[in-house]
This record gives C-alpha cells, sequence and structure tokens, in this order.
C-alpha cells in the first residue's frame, strides 16, 4: 500500500523560495503530502541557497532548472514568483513542455481571468499577488511625522478595514490607540493581538455606539486624540436596502455625531472610510455613503479640524467579500451564485486599504476625497469560473447560477465622475477628488424628518441627494 501511495507522488519543484514559496510548501505538506513530493525549491538569491523551508531545501537556482528536471524525473514545477517577467515565463513553459513537464503558476487577478489553473488555493496567497498592479508604498516619514507618540482613535476598529489600520497604526508607534467599536467579541480580538504586537503603545477598547453623540464627544474629550480615522459603518447593500433608517442612523447620523466631536475638541486630522458605491448611487448604502461625505465636506469647511474621506472598492478577504463567499458555495458542491455575467467590481486589498487611508491623513488639506488607482476592473463571472478550476473542479462539476441585480446592486462600480477628478497624482497611484459644495439644507432637512418617512420616501431622498448636482449652501 506504502508503495503504491509514493508511485502516485509528482515530483514537484517549487520555483522561488520567498514568502509565496514558503506558504506554497507548508500547504503541499500538510494537506497534499500524498500527492506531491517537493523535492526541492530553486531561487536566484545567494542567499537563500543551501537554506530550508518548510524542511524542504534550496537545491540551485533557475538556471539549474533543465538538468534538475532531468535528474530527479521532475513532474511539475510550481512557479512561486509573482513578479516573474512574461519572457522567463515563456521561457520555463517551453522547456516544461518539452520535457512533459506540468507547470502551475502563482495566481493573481490577471491569471485568474486568462484561465490559468493554478495549484494553489486563492485564499493562502499573499493577498498583494491577487492584484493585477503594484501595490501602494507609503510615504513611512510623512505617516511617523503625524502619529509618532500621538493619540489616534479608530471606529470600527475590530472590523476588516479598522483592524487592519491598527495593525499598520503600531509601527509608527502612536503613544495610544483607542480602539472604538461597537460588537465587543471583536473589540478584545483586535485588543488581544495587538497587545502581542507592542509594547510601546498603550491600547485602550472602548464599546461605544457611533449613534450616540453624546457618547462619543465624552469619549473624545477625554482621551482628545490627535488623529480619528472613522471605519464604523454598515455596508451591506442589501441588508441597508431594507434598512434604510438603520442606515441613516449609523452610517450618516454616526458620521455627524463622531465628525461634531472632532471639530469641538481640536482633533488634528478625521479621515472616514468612504466606497465606490457614493458615485452614481443606485442604492441605500451607496447613497449614506455619499451622504457621509457630504457631512465630512461640510465639517472641512468651518472647522480648524482637516476632514477628508478615502474611496475603496471592494476589498478582498473583507467580511462579506465575494470570494470567500464563492469558496464556501463551492465547498457545498454548488451552485456558486453570481449576478450577472457582465457584472465587474475593482479589488484591492485590506492593508492596502488601510494604507490609503494612513496616507490620506498626511495629505489633507480638509474636504478631499483620496482615491486609490485600483487598475482595471475585474468580471465576477470569470472569477467565478476560475475560482471553481483553482479549486479542482471542472465547470461542468459546479453549477454557475445567476441570480439577477439584487435592489440597490449596480452592474460597474465607479470611483470618482469624470469632473470630480483631479487629473493629476498627488502621490504614486492616489487621486484627489475636486471639492465641490453641496445642499446642507437638503442634507439636514433629510436627517431632522428620517424618523416620520416611510422606507420608500426614505429611500428616493436619500438617493436623490446623493446623486444631486446642486449647488446651494447651508451657511
Amino acid at each position: 500500500m506504502k508503495e503504491s501511495n509514493i508511485k502516485q507522488e509528482k515530483k514537484t519543484l517549487i520555483l522561488g523560495a520567498g514568502d509565496t514559496g514558503h506558504i506554497i510548501a507548508r500547504k503541499i505538506i500538510k494537506e497534499q503530502a500524498q500527492a506531491f513530493r517537493l523535492l526541492g525549491f530553486l531561487d536566484d538569491s545567494p542567499e537563500k541557497q543551501d537554506i530550508s523551508l518548510a524542511g524542504i531545501p534550496v537545491i540551485g537556482s533557475l538556471a539549474d532548472l533543465p538538468k534538475l528536471i532531468k535528474l530527479y524525473d521532475i513532474e511539475l514545477v510550481i512557479v512561486a514568483i509573482t513578479n516573474m517577467d512574461k519572457n522567463d515565463f515563456m521561457k520555463i513553459e517551453v522547456l516544461c513542455k518539452q520535457s512533459n513537464v506540468a507547470l502551475r503558476r502563482v495566481p493573481c487577478i490577471e491569471d485568474l481571468l486568462l484561465k490559468s489553473q493554478p495549484l494553489i488555493n486563492f485564499a493562502d496567497i499573499p493577498e498583494d499577488s491577487l492584484l493585477n498592479r503594484a501595490p501602494v508604498e507609503l510615504d513611512d516619514a510623512g505617516i511617523r511625522q503625524q502619529l509618532y507618540r500621538k493619540t489616534v482613535l479608530i471606529t470600527g476598529a475590530g472590523g476588516s478595514i479598522g483592524s487592519e489600520i491598527c495593525r499598520q497604526l503600531l509601527k509608527y508607534e502612536p503613544e495610544k490607540l483607542i480602539l472604538l467599536g461597537h460588537g465587543e467579541n471583536s473589540i478584545y480580538l483586535i485588543e488581544q493581538e495587538l497587545r502581542e504586537l507592542t509594547e510601546n503603545t498603550i491600547l485602550i477598547p472602548i464599546i461605544a455606539d457611533i449613534k450616540n453623540g453624546q457618547q462619543m464627544h465624552e469619549i473624545v474629550e477625554e482621551y482628545m486624540p490627535n488623529v480619528i480615522y472613522h471605519a464604523a459603518a454598515h455596508k451591506h447593500v442589501t441588508l441597508m436596502e431594507q434598512n434604510p433608517h438603520e442606515a441613516i442612523r449609523n452610517n450618516v447620523i454616526g458620521t455627524k455625531n463622531i465628525s461634531a466631536a472632532a471639530d469641538k475638541f481640536g482633533v488634528q486630522s478625521f479621515v472616514m472610510i468612504s466606497s465606490d458605491k457614493a458615485v452614481n448611487s443606485t442604492g441605500v448604502m451607496g447613497a449614506s455613503k455619499r451622504m457621509c461625505e457630504m457631512v465630512v465636506q461640510e465639517f472641512a469647511q468651518k472647522s480648524n479640524t482637516k476632514f477628508s474621506a478615502v474611496r475603496f472598492g471592494n476589498v478582498l478577504g473583507s467580511r462579506g467579500s465575494v470570494v470567500p463567499m464563492f469558496k464556501k458555495q463551492i465547498a457545498k458542491g454548488g451552485p456558486v451564485t453570481v449576478t450577472d455575467s457582465r457584472m465587474t467590481r475593482f479589488f484591492m486589498t485590506i492593508p492596502e486599504a488601510a494604507s490609503l487611508v494612513l496616507q490620506a491623513g498626511t495629505f489633507s488639506k480638509g474636504g478631499e476625497i483620496f482615491v486609490l488607482d485600483m487598475g482595471k476592473e475585474v468580471k465576477i463571472l470569470e472569477l467565478a469560473q476560475n475560482i471553481i478550476t483553482l479549486s479542482g473542479y471542472s465547470l461542468d462539476d459546479i453549477e454557475i447560477k445567476f441570480t439577477g441585480l439584487r435592489p440597490g446592486e449596480k452592474l460597474y462600480e465607479e470611483l470618482l465622475l469624470e469632473n470630480e477628478l483631479e487629473p493629476k497624482q498627488i502621490y504614486p497611484k492616489i487621486y484627489v477628488g475636486k471639492t465641490k459644495d453641496v445642499n446642507f439644507d437638503r442634507l439636514y432637512e433629510i436627517l431632522e424628518n428620517c424618523d416620520k418617512w416611510t422606507k420608500v420616501k426614505l429611500r428616493e431622498e436619500m438617493i436623490a441627494l446623493a446623486n444631486s448636482n446642486q449647488t446651494v449652501q447651508k451657511i
């Protein structure tokens, strides 16, 4: 029986002894040891020669591949170098074909859309390798100057984006991090995680509700933060469509409450997380985020605090992200549900989203909407098809079911309308939107009357305001 298993193992080499190659090796050893026999890594870095990762040695450079294929009767080569030059990859591809060796490459979004069939599970690869562009690099010196030994408050600190902001903040050594959130378990978990990562920053967990204006004032007055990152919000499109009053109370009134406290107690910088769904809003969630931007823009006009907003596309790995949903559906045998064959989305990683928030705070002069250049849109249908293949199934094995647009959803997302965008990047991959006048009278009329209106009436008023081009200002 043992002899039979050995014969079934594919003799395998991994090209690249970096983090990605290490992850692949560990995954194979843990989950697929009977299917693959890892003989070694190849890497061109001199410092990686003669080392071992996960017990697998580095046995040469990429130039040694032809002779090692013959020496060890290699059956599979895995390319774990995410930034490999296309010409170099083509040479390896030709060699493998000539040698009758199977070839797999670590997936990135571009690979998935080209229908390649990578070996490794999508979620186990470092997220920045999934993007079809280089990730944004930070101006660390500028961020450190703003945050070093300062007090920083993060709302929604237990959420996907909020918790990553907290992690990234630690390297700038703020004196205090105030972890504010409504869900006690998520705040407890991020506090415990951060305590293991820092000895220089005081962590202050606070369970509070941004809908409570008095509570927000008391917290900001007590701790006097220098910077606030406002990540707390309801983000689920369909749920907010069904609950527009809660979208108003939590997203818009909540933003107004924490903004008012920041203004009153002299916070230096306030950065709010917005969404691409705020552009040409078709639903309640997007409209509520545009209204949040309006709140921030109004405070920016009258406050000494530098208020700004940051617009994101879809965030890989965040709660509610499409990829984990697809994986869960595939694990159950399908069907995989796709809204529409034409639907496209922008994607970014959680660390990248958090990075943009930190960077935006250093650039803000007040009232800006910052936007990341997120590359090309991704077709969700093609993403679903290739995740099915990536999971080891054929498209005949797993059904794809089209469900149709749900209330509030759009086929395509936009980050800024053409007339909103300043033509020049203020930093590599970062744009800034033009500050424009807002009908603040109408904004506050909606906030004052929302509890009196039906769901239908409130939804209509929110979307109309979000998409309005009126320029009447509240003085």
